[in-house]
């Protein structure tokens, strides 16, 4: 349990699991026909996890966690009952290179979705879904905000990167629709 309570301390969440109604709410954004690598940021316990690689048969699931306690139990939980298209890793997602998914998945919190919003601007290519369970990107129009239905009238945000401006235009490379100011 004191890994628990280091880890949260020094990422800034707790593993929280994400509800059953939460959970198809998020999947029902997400063509289950995708291809491609779908990435969890922040995988907690796996019960998304393993829900994405069950909804995105054709999509590699590739679900990060640092927290050593609910990683090992996502393992286990993969060796007992495993998805050929689910990967667990266990390292701090800021350092992955996110070029190449076909759609983010996230519940974490203001601070991180502050320092991942420049880092999907960068990264990801225009029309690349982001979902987010409970926490907005400051700055970017969601293409779609659900409330679901349940005790904490849970928002859901799904984002869609945007195009890219032409670098020669305005001196950078800033996505269109996606405001500088915080």
């Amino acid at each position: 349990m004191l890994s628990i309570v280091f880890h949260t301390l020094r990422t800034g969440i707790s593993p929280m699991p994400t509800s059953g109604k939460v959970r198809r709410q998020l999947l029902s954004l997400l063509p289950s026909e995708l291809e491609g690598t779908v990435l969890e940021l922040g995988s907690g316990w796996g019960t998304l996890a393993f829900a994405l690689a069950d909804h995105c048969p054709r999509a590699q699931v590739l679900a990060f966690e640092l927290s050593p306690l609910p990683y090992a139990f996502s393992r286990l939980r993969q060796r007992l009952a495993p998805r050929p298209n689910l990967q667990l890793v266990r390292e701090d997602f800021f350092r992955a290179s996110f070029s190449g998914a076909s759609a983010v998945v996230c519940y974490l919190f203001p601070g991180a979705m502050k320092r991942l919003a420049p880092k999907f601007s960068e990264e990801l290519a225009p029309g690349t879904r982001i979902l987010s369970n409970t926490f907005a990107l400051r700055g970017w129009m969601p293409v779609q905000a659900l409330v679901v239905d349940d005790l904490y009238r849970t928002p859901i945000y799904l984002y869609e990167v945007p195009a890219r401006e032409d670098s020669s235009e305005a001196g950078g490379t800033r996505p269109r629709g996606v405001s500088t100011k915080h």
